[in-house]
């Protein structure tokens, strides 16, 4: 059997940061190759954005965009550079060795000078079968409130929150901005949150906290109508009608396939160097919402793929590997035009 080819860069993931460090990548010419994932539930080719209806707040689209089309959009520019593409996942890595080898789905192994892992983070869904429906047809569930709060179709509505921590109430308190009322549906009679969050978000006049409730069903066919909730003390049910349903109960980052070999946060986030995108293993970077359990926003992804993208390339080029960028000497700048 012949040995594995070994490319320049691999590049695993397929959402903002992913594309954009193939884009850089490409342009630098160093050939790079992307495992764009395939799709498992609710986790499909694109990442989070592909389960949001209307982008606003990307820069150059004054008008909205959907989220699979703007991950379309970077796609077709990466392929324009000659990125090659592979629809499979990495489910194995092995970090250990150089280069490094990766196991993808169904082929062969491929071996990498470089990595960027930018596999993105997953929302946890409370797992109801039309809750995820209506997350994938854009009908009013979403785990995204600054993604899409703002859309006209949350405007002047009732809105649920579900959860107890800090991002749900920075979810809760993002949304009075535009619902008529922000309900929280926490399943405990406390608040996980910070003191100081889950007094504001108590002190605000939209905002009503349903305790000891949990969701048993979401109720609509082409958009969310409403709620059937639980009482988790007696279990006596009832329905309440809202008009957009906000899951904040937490990611985690998709980051299975690579068995601890990389140092984590307690939430399970790869640890880069600071203000950079290189992990403790030479020649693998992250980017992207796997390193960041802070911003998760499409345009800071995007950064950090540009990061990570220019950070192999100076790898590479330091290790001899892939086409080193050209300096201009008196010899190979051009000539002064009077």
């Amino acid at each position: 059997m012949p040995a594995p080819q070994i490319e320049n860069l691999v590049i695993i993931g397929s959402g903002p940061a992913a594309w954009t460090a193939a884009i850089y990548a490409a342009r630098a010419s160093l050939d790079p190759l992307v495992f764009e994932g395939e799709t498992v539930g609710t986790d499909l080719p694109g990442g989070q954005l592909m389960l949001t209806t209307d982008i606003e707040n990307f820069p150059g689209f004054p008008e909205p965009i959907s989220g699979p089309a703007l991950m379309e959009r970077m796609k077709e520019q990466a392929l324009r550079y000659g990125v090659r593409v592979v629809t499979e996942l990495v489910v194995e890595a092995d970090l250990g060795v150089a280069p490094v080898r990766l196991t993808p789905s169904y082929g062969a192994p491929v071996l990498a000078h470089a990595v960027i892992i930018a596999t993105g983070a997953s929302a946890k869904w409370i797992g109801l079968e039309n809750e995820l429906r209506l997350a994938t047809t854009g009908g009013g569930v979403s785990a995204c409130a600054v993604c899409d709060g703002a859309l006209p179709f949350y405007r002047n509505r009732v809105l649920a929150v579900v959860g107890g921590g800090d991002t749900a109430m920075e979810e809760a308190l993002y949304l009075t901005k535009f619902a008529s009322e922000v309900l929280i549906i926490h399943r405990r009679d406390s608040f996980r949150a910070s003191k100081a969050m889950a007094s504001r978000v108590l002190r605000h006049p939209k905002v009503r906290v349903l305790w000891n409730t949990r969701v048993t069903d979401v109720l609509g066919d082409g958009e969310i109508t409403g709620l059937r909730l639980a009482d988790t003390n007696t279990g006596e049910e009832r329905e309440v009608e809202v008009g957009g349903l906000f899951v904040a109960i937490g990611h985690h980052p998709n980051t299975g396939f690579l068995k601890g070999q990389l140092e984590t946060t307690p939430q399970g986030y790869l640890v880069v160097t600071s203000g950079r995108t290189a992990t403790a293993v030479p020649g693998v970077f992250a980017a992207g919402d796997v390193i960041d359990d802070y911003y998760r926003q499409a345009i800071t992804s995007a950064g950090t793929g540009c990061m990570a993208a220019l950070e192999a390339e100076r790898y590479l080029a330091h290790n001899g590997i892939g086409e080193s960028p050209v300096v201009e000497t008196a010899e190979t700048a051009p000539p002064t035009v009077a």
